[in-house]
């Protein structure tokens, strides 16, 4: 019995390192491609490692693309994005969840319903809205698809959910008001939720691209995925080059991911166990 548990642990950690080299190679790919030359990308057969280690294509990329507007942006609409998910999915998370007011069921379906529909429905009227205010090629038109969540709120209502109503009634009867119980009962119990859609909230951020690419034509105030779009197409066969700007647009979700990658896990786990 002991030797077949032995066997099944060494398949079961055999299949685990075959699946995480499969899903690392392309990783690995474009860091070995970024050190190549042109023409040796080009070469059939292809080659894995490089013969002559060429470094030139990090210094070449930071002349096509202003990597500082690049880092700056992304990190403010980042930033901004977090701090309006969690503040007012958090109030409006705790109303669903706990507070009792006319239509409250026929509000919360809107939000479940807009989270079915595809964002891109939403970028003309945005983009107009965005445009009347006369603050396209700006970061608050970076933010601005991002003041809300229906995600957000969903997601800190099932937080919310989970907490006995019990505490909110001893919070009342110590004399705290509605106000009072949200920000200092209830909101502290959430801190682990929070942290999860902090970490969501970033990486949707991040990969927003269509958007950046509507409301802001500047490359100066643009975000790193859509200048990856725009060095794509100004390099579009110079692939060591495409493959260096690659490496530094992801550095910020790879350092992200390694500070919180706990509360992203854990974030995986409730949604799934919601």
């Amino acid at each position: 019995m002991k030797k077949k548990k032995t066997i099944s642990t060494i398949l079961l950690y055999a299949v685990l390192i075959i699946g995480s080299l499969i899903m690392i190679f392309p990783f690995i790919w474009m860091v070995l491609t970024a050190v190549k030359t042109n023409a040796e990308v080009l070469q059939v057969p292809p080659t894995i490692l490089p013969e002559h280690w060429d470094f030139s294509s990090f210094t070449k990329v930071f002349d096509l693309l202003p990597f500082g507007h690049l880092y700056l942006n992304t990190g403010l609409m980042i930033l901004f994005r977090v701090l309006c998910a969690v503040a007012f999915s958090s109030m409006a998370g705790y109303a669903f969840a706990k507070l009792n007011f006319k239509g409250k069921n026929i509000l919360f379906t809107l939000v479940i319903v807009q989270q079915m529909i595809p964002g891109q429905i939403f970028i003309i009227p945005q983009y107009e809205m965005v445009a009347g205010l006369g603050l396209t090629d700006s970061i608050f038109s970076l933010v601005f698809p991002g003041l809300v969540s229906a995600f957000g709120t969903f997601f800190l209502r099932q937080a919310y959910m989970g907490i006995p109503d019990e505490i909110s009634e001893a919070a009342y009867l110590d004399g705290c008001t509605r106000w009072q119980t949200f920000t200092k009962i209830l909101f502290p119990l959430t801190k682990s939720s929070v942290a999860a859609l902090t970490v969501f909230t970033a990486v949707f951020a991040y990969a927003d691209l269509m958007w950046p690419l509507v409301a802001n034509t500047n490359i100066n105030s643009t975000t790193l995925s859509a200048g990856l779009s725009t060095l794509n197409s100004l390099s579009s066969t110079n692939y060591p080059v495409l493959m260096a700007g690659s490496l530094f647009a992801m550095l910020p979700m790879v350092i992200l991911y390694l500070i919180f990658q706990k509360q992203f896990i854990e974030g995986v786990a409730m949604t799934g166990g919601k």
